[in-house]
């Protein structure tokens, strides 16, 4: 960002604290689980509230993605530049999720959360499982046809990101083909992203309200007591996530350059959204603007960030795979190392459909445990009650490994000002971490 730009937003007044996103989002979640706990029934009854705001965001997605995607590509001179972005993209996620899958691996088996359960999948309520019973993992021909949307309209509609990503970056190319006589409408797409942002923007004023909602209903359906007895998953869980996060990610961020708490810090807001609301995709905008603000070339942004809510999902990847060990050892059922790394093999290839499927990481888990033929499916009753709390950190840390994926992306390509970034996250300046000049506009 320029100079003038930076003293611009260094001299604006600081916001009283009541006024930052942030503090408002902590107060809703403290006030909905509060409310959850005391009044159960009332805090069930909520659930529309967090479910409205989600599809709010929701709307929108697709057409941002859409909008910044073709004109990142379309305006850029360098069609190879592009290959490479989805190239090396491709090869950080797989490297990145294997990892994530095999820390989740150890830490089961070291902890051990289902052993001593002994429980009978036979005596299990399997009511609320349907769903992931009559789901399969789809095969490699049929993954690749999803990503080919029957019309473009229709992708657009469904909002799947995979198939949105797939055509924005071929009609990307086609404007590219064309040359200056496609400059007025891509010129128009950037003003379409512009007003899409400054919509998402308005939005996010009653993202306290949708993560009051959200939390109410959680803690009212599924309350704070009823968990004991699978608090050693959780905690095993959680664990994870944080070795993962500050282990493995912390790391990386310190080879590519900058520093893991900072970026932390520098989205809190989203973090706190994706909390109250265990959607990642709630905070999926706001993240592309800001890492735009960083200065991530929009091309870069606009490729990665979608592209890793499909192939990149870290915490998705923990999850299923301390769900199903967990699965495997509360039924008493011993699996041999090459039984390990062969679940671990075929979620690799499963836990990319996590984004695209209703009911996300538990159908996919319900899919692979089908597929795998080992691990009662029966045996997913036992997690049902605890999935929102798991899922919730899932979001977390995938929305965390894609920003940080963008960067590191954006790095190696040469694409992003590191100096530039990094006087961003250390900058003191409130406005900058809560206002990005996307949603400015």
């Amino acid at each position: 960002m320029d100079a003038h730009v930076d003293a611009a937003l260094a001299a604006r007044p600081r916001k009283p604290f009541y006024q930052h996103l942030y503090v408002q989002v902590i107060a809703a979640i403290v006030i909905g689980a509060l409310l959850g706990h005391f009044q159960p029934t009332m805090g069930e009854a909520m659930k529309p509230l967090g479910d409205v705001f989600i599809k709010l965001v929701r709307m929108l997605i697709a057409p941002i993605i859409f909008c910044t995607v073709v004109h990142g590509i379309a305006s850029s001179d360098d069609a190879k530049k592009v290959g490479r972005v989805g190239v090396r993209a491709i090869i950080y996620f797989e490297v990145v999720t294997t990892i994530a899958l095999f820390i989740g691996l150890v830490s089961m088996n070291l902890l051990r959360p289902g052993a001593g359960m002994n429980v009978d999948p036979a005596s299990l309520d399997t009511k609320g499982i349907q769903a992931a019973a009559n789901a399969h993992p789809e095969g490699v021909v049929d993954y690749l046809m999803h990503i080919v949307p029957d019309t473009i309209f229709g992708a657009l509609a469904r909002g799947d990101i995979l198939q949105v990503l797939f055509l924005s970056v071929l009609i990307a190319f086609g404007l590219q083909r064309i040359g200056p006589r496609a400059k007025p409408l891509v010129d128009m797409i950037d003003v379409g992203a512009h007003g899409l942002f400054s919509t998402i923007g308005i939005i996010m004023k009653v993202a306290p309200v949708g993560a009051f909602g959200a939390m109410a209903f959680t803690i009212g359906k599924y309350g704070i007591v009823s968990l004991l007895s699978l608090a050693k998953l959780l905690a095993v869980f959680y664990g994870t996530c944080l070795i993962f996060v500050f282990g493995v990610l912390g790391f990386i961020c310190y080879l590519t350059g900058f520093s893991l708490w900072k970026f932390l810090r520098y989205i809190k807001e989203e973090l706190l959204i994706v909390l109250g609301t265990s959607s990642s995709e709630s905070a999926l905008p706001r993240l592309m603007a800001k890492l735009e603000t960083l200065g991530c070339e929009k091309s870069v942004v606009g490729l990665v960030v979608p592209a890793g809510y499909t192939f990149n999902l870290d915490g998705t990847c923990i999850m299923l795979t301390t769900m199903a060990l967990f699965i495997a050892q509360a039924t008493n059922i011993d699996l041999t190392l090459w039984q390990e790394l062969a679940l671990l093999g075929l979620l690799l290839l499963t836990s990319k459909g996590a984004a695209s499927v209703t009911g996300g990481a538990f159908v996919v888990l319900g899919a692979t445990i089908s597929s795998f033929g080992v691990i009662p499916l029966a045996g997913l009753a036992l997690i049902l009650g605890v999935y929102r709390f798991l899922s919730e950190a899932g979001s977390l840390i995938n929305m965390i490994g894609n920003g940080i994926a963008t960067i590191v992306v954006a790095r190696w390509e040469g694409a992003v000002d590191m100096k530039q970034l990094n006087r961003h996250l250390d900058s003191e300046t409130e406005i900058e971490a809560e206002e990005p000049e996307a949603l400015l506009v």
